[in-house]
C-alpha cells in the first residue's frame, strides 16, 4: 500500500562548509538522509551514490519482513558501489556515509541505520531518539564514562565506530521494525541539525503542527541561527494528518539532487574556516576510525581527559580556598591594629582587634587592663564605655582612659 502522509525534504550548506555532502530523499514510501564524509569531493559521492541505490526501494511492500531484507541489501550492494568506485578512483579512498533509511510498509516504519545521523519520533507531544549513533562518544555514553550533554561538547564527537564505506562490503547496520500511527511525525536528519538544535527545542518545533515544509524551515532557522558549522539535511514525515498528502514526485535534495555528484567528480581542494565561536557541534570534519586498538586508544586518552580535568578542578579549588584564608588572614591581622576601650565585668578595658565579630568568633581579646572600676564611673561615662569607644591606636586609647579618669574626678 503507497503511504498516506505528507513529507518534505531540505538541505542547507550550513555556514561554514564551503560544499554540501549531505543527500535526502523524500519518495511514496521510502525516506533517507546520508551524510557524506571523505574528503571535499568524497563525501558528495558516497551520499550520492548511497541515495542513488535506494530510491529503487520507494515501493509498495507485501510484507515488513520484504522491505527490511530490501533495505539491508540495497546498503550492502551501495557499499559495494564505494569500494568499486575508489578501485576506479584512488584519490576518493577512505570515503563513506551514513545512512538512516525507512521505509513505511502499512501501519509500520520498517528502519535501516548506520552512522550518526538520526531517526526521531514525535508522538502525543514527546519526542524520542530512535536509532543509536555510532559514534565514540556514544559509546562512552553507554558505559556511563560521560553524560550525554558532556557528549555534546566532546573533542571527539566527530569520530564515527560505524559508516558505509569503501573497506567493508557487509556493513554492519542497525534494523528494525516499528509501528505508527496517525498523528505520529518522523524526523530524520544530519548531524548538522541534531548537533546544534537541542531535542528541547526540536520538540517544540514539531508540536507547532505546522505542515512539514514550514516545521522543516523552522529547523533549519534555529540550526542557522546556532552557527550551522556543518551540513543540515532534514526530511520530515507526517503519517495521515490534516496536511496535503504526498504528491507523488520524489524530492531528492543535497548532493544526490546534482546528478554529477553521481558520476563521481574528481577530487578538488578542501577549504579551512574558522569556528564558529557559538556553535556546538563539531566543525572538524566527521572521520571513520573502525580498529578496536583505536577505540582502547581513544578511551585511555578520554581517562587521561577526565583525569587532567578533574586534576585542574582540584588545583583550581585549592588555589580558591588558598586565597580565601589568605584573605582572612590578611583581614585578621588588620584588625589586631586596631583597638577600643571597652569594659569587661568590673572594670575599664582596652582591647585590641575590632568590636566586630564573626558569627561566634570573637576578632578581639583583651591587651590591657586599667584596673578602673565601672562603678567608681558617672553614669554617662560608664555606659559608654560597656557600650565601647574606637581608637585609632594604642596611644589614643590609652589617652581616652585618661579621659575617662579626668571626668570620673579619679585623676589626681
Amino acid at each position: 500500500m503507497v503511504f498516506q502522509g505528507s513529507s518534505v525534504a531540505i538541505s542547507h550548506t550550513g555556514k561554514v562548509r564551503s560544499n554540501n555532502q549531505d543527500s535526502g530523499y523524500a519518495g511514496s514510501n521510502l525516506f533517507v538522509v546520508a551524510d557524506g564524509m571523505g574528503g571535499h569531493a568524497g563525501g558528495d559521492v558516497a551520499s550520492s551514490l548511497a541515495i542513488a541505490r535506494l530510491q529503487a526501494l520507494d515501493r509498495p511492500y507485501e510484507s515488513t519482513a520484504e522491505a527490511e531484507r530490501e533495505l539491508r541489501d540495497a546498503i550492502s550492494d551501495a557499499a559495494a558501489q564505494l569500494i568499486d568506485t575508489v578501485g576506479d578512483r584512488p584519490e576518493l579512498a577512505g570515503m563513506g556515509t551514513t545512512v538512516s533509511a525507512l521505509i513505511m510498509v502499512d501501519d509500520y516504519a520498517v528502519i535501516a541505520h548506520i552512522g550518526d545521523s538520526r531517526i526521531y519520533l514525535f508522538r502525543d507531544g514527546a519526542l524520542t531518539q530512535i536509532t543509536t549513533d555510532h559514534t565514540f562518544v556514544q559509546r562512552l555514553v553507554d558505559s556511563g564514562r560521560i553524560t550525554p550533554e558532556e557528549a555534546r561538547y566532546h573533542p571527539r564527537r566527530s569520530v564515527l565506530m560505524r559508516v558505509l564505506g569503501d573497506m567493508d562490503p557487509d556493513p554492519e547496520l542497525d534494523t528494525f521494525i516499528m509501528p505508527t500511527q496517525p498523528g505520529d511525525r518522523w524526523l530524520l536528519c544530519s548531524d548538522g541539525l541534531s548537533g546544534v538544535v537541542d531535542d528541547a527545542h526540536t520538540s517544540k518545533a514539531l508540536a507547532l503542527g505546522l505542515a512539514p515544509g514550514r516545521t522543516a524551515d523552522n529547523l533549519l532557522k534555529q540550526a542557522l541561527d546556532g552557527g550551522a558549522p556543518d551540513n543540515v539535511t532534514i526530511v520530515l514525515v507526517d503519517v495521515g494528518g490534516q496536511h496535503p498528502l504526498f504528491s507523488g514526485t520524489p524530492t531528492v535534495v543535497g548532493s544526490a539532487s546534482n546528478p554529477v555528484g553521481v558520476d563521481v567528480p574528481a577530487a578538488r581542494p578542501g577549504r579551512t574556516s574558522w569556528l564558529h565561536p557559538n556553535r556546538q557541534a563539531a566543525n572538524e570534519p566527521t572521520h571513520f576510525e573502525p580498529a578496536a586498538e583505536f577505540l582502547e586508544q581513544l578511551i585511555e586518552e578520554d581517562r587521561r581527559r577526565v583525569r587532567r580535568r578533574r586534576i585542574g578542578w582540584i588545583v583550581g579549588l585549592v588555589l580558591v580556598i588558598a586565597l580565601i584564608v589568605g584573605a582572612l588572614f590578611v583581614g585578621y591581622q588588620w584588625t589586631q591594629t586596631r583597638y577600643f576601650v571597652g569594659a569587661d565585668e568590673d572594670t575599664v578595658v582596652i582591647y585590641r582587634g575590632v568590636q566586630q565579630g564573626i558569627g561566634p568568633i570573637s576578632l578581639s581579646t583583651p591587651y590591657e587592663d586599667t584596673e578602673i572600676p565601672l562603678d567608681s564611673l558617672p553614669e554617662f561615662a560608664r555606659a559608654t564605655v560597656e557600650g565601647t569607644i574606637s581608637a585609632s591606636s594604642l596611644s589614643d586609647a590609652r589617652r581616652i582612659v585618661a579621659t575617662i579618669l579626668e571626668t570620673s574626678g579619679g585623676g589626681g
